[in-house]
């Protein structure tokens, strides 16, 4: 096993909240973007951080697993591993939840396109910090 890039882990995650933040604020209004004042909703981006932050220690911990040599030989791992994370265990649990609270088809699709985006996101910063 190698080394885990923490500076990648770190920005990695940064960026999946960045990601957040425009996604629920600006691009979709979803009701979860940061107000002033708001000291709930304020708390719950330092819960979000620390699911991010963890969320992106495991990919580091798995990159570092994976090798050096097989990700610069086959660097399309970076985006299929985040990726597929976020296919196979991540959306189908937002999506589950989303069922159980009988939320709208669309706030289930927004929700779950960003949990891709997010994780592809991380993606690309180990990629690009490789």
């Amino acid at each position: 096993m190698g080394p885990v890039n923490w500076l990648a882990v770190f920005l990695a995650a940064a960026l999946a909240i960045a990601v957040g933040i425009v996604w629920h604020g600006p691009m979709f209004r979803t009701g979860r973007q940061l107000f002033p004042g708001n000291a709930q909703r304020t708390a719950n981006y330092g819960v979000v951080g620390l699911v991010m932050l963890v969320s992106s220690i495991m990919l580091g911990h798995n990159f570092a697993r994976i090798g050096e040599a097989t990700l610069a030989a086959k660097p399309w791992l970076y985006f299929m591993q985040t990726g597929g994370v976020a296919i196979a265990f991540v959306i189908p649990a937002v999506w589950l939840t989303h069922l159980r609270l009988s939320t709208e088809p669309l706030k289930r699709v927004v929700d779950c396109a960003f949990w891709l985006v997010a994780y592809l996101a991380m993606g690309l910063v180990f990629w690009a910090l490789a």
